[in-house]
């Protein structure tokens, strides 16, 4: 087994169960010392418990090395305990794989937004806090990695995840900067997009589709943190199969510098043709 994470500080958060345990574990196999974060809380962020420490005791057993830390991510404070608990552990911190997340599902006309907010939090700014408290690190020695977890609930929709989806699209906006300002300073920004069958999704989808092992999408991630990682994709992970979302742009139709509305209507089915779609860039990475 390849030891490319060898004495590489890597902290993943929501790690006490499935995708962020498969992380954590993946990454301890390769010679990394990890921080593994997990509140230990219910599928909807109510409650807390040991399942980091669990994760902990198996990397251990493993012959890898790591420590717990069971901060939320939603607060600041929690936040900045983790990337403190890296340093104050390790000297440092390497990688960050922002994976912790809540679900609490409902349509929006039924959603309130005690509930709308608690997701954003959690995924939306618990993926900010952490990775701010971790920025100036990666940034000040010349090396990092940063993994947001997005999903095809955000870049495609679904039904009854307006909150979720609003928070996992949000990362490719966040990436989308933030591989232009890191890259820089040797640091590069990803996201993934997996999918898994976790507890936060064995009552969504097709009951009748096969169980996917969430250690099937950790070699993405892998991938994601390693030397020679690429800089502001999307990477697509379930079930063994790997795969690249990007933004297209159509050829469009110039319309004159006075254009009405009548003169879109009229250039509506140019405008809105997809057969000249070709992926988009602001710029080079």
């Amino acid at each position: 087994m390849r030891r490319d994470f060898e004495d590489k500080v890597v902290i993943v958060t929501g790690a006490g169960l499935g995708l962020g345990r498969a992380h954590a574990i993946e990454f301890a196999k390769r010679g990394a010392r990890v921080v593994v974060n997990d509140l230990g809380g219910a599928v909807d962020g109510t409650g807390s418990g040991n399942t980091a420490q669990a994760v902990v005791k198996e990397i251990i057993r493993l012959g890898g090395e790591a420590i717990a830390n069971t901060a939320s991510v939603a607060e600041v404070e929690g936040a900045q305990s983790i990337i403190d608990a890296a340093v104050d552990a390790y000297g440092t911190v390497d990688i960050v794989v922002n994976n912790a997340g809540i679900l609490r599902d409902k349509t929006f006309a039924n959603m309130t937004l005690e509930n709308f907010r608690a997701v954003m939090d959690v995924h939306l700014m618990g993926t900010v806090y952490v990775t701010k408290a971790a920025w100036p690190i990666m940034c000040g020695k010349g090396w990092g990695r940063v993994v947001f977890t997005s999903s095809g609930s955000g870049i495609f929709g679904n039904f009854g995840q307006s909150n979720y989806g609003a928070a996992k699209m949000a990362m490719v906006g966040m990436m989308n900067v933030l591989k232009l300002e890191g890259i820089r300073k040797g640091v590069k920004v990803n996201c993934l997009a997996p999918g898994a069958t976790t507890r936060m999704t064995e009552n969504l989808g097709d009951p009748n589709r096969a169980p996917r092992s969430p250690s099937l999408v950790s070699p993405a991630v892998l991938y994601l943190c390693s030397e020679d990682a690429p800089n502001g994709v999307i990477l697509q992970a379930a079930g063994g199969r790997f795969s690249i979302v990007e933004v297209c742009v159509n050829k469009g139709v110039d319309l004159s510098d006075d254009a009405t509305y009548e003169d879109f209507l009229e250039h509506a089915d140019e405008i809105l043709d997809q057969g000249s779609l070709k992926p988009r860039s602001l710029r080079a990475n």
